[in-house]
């Protein structure tokens, strides 16, 4: 159930940062869904803890893997850059990402 929880931590921070670039780009609405965004990844990963997942893997994941999945969604989205450099930095992210889960052993 953790898991479930931090993936839904994941996906709304990611939401929330991407309702972000629309909001600063003067559609102001956006705001809302920012705020919304942050406050629900927020408790999500604070469930994820509560049920378990030690704070450096849940804290690492999250982080990790939110800003591997914004750079590819804003090149989607937003027709952003993602270089050949940004996305080896991708791969080493999510090479990271294993090691810790690897490392917290359990």
């Amino acid at each position: 159930m953790e898991w479930l929880f931090l993936a839904a931590a994941i996906g709304l921070e990611v939401s929330g940062t991407l309702a972000l670039r629309m909001a600063v780009h003067g559609r102001r609405p956006w705001y809302i869904v920012v705020v919304t965004g942050y406050v629900a990844a927020f408790t999500f990963l604070a469930l994820a803890l509560d049920a378990g997942l030690p704070l450096g893997v849940a804290y690492g994941i999250w982080a990790a893997t939110g800003v591997a999945l914004t750079a590819i969604a804003s090149r989607l989205l937003f027709r952003e850059p993602l270089t050949r450099v940004m996305v080896a930095g991708i791969a080493l992210i999510a090479a990271g990402v294993l090691v810790v889960e690897l490392g917290a052993g359990h």
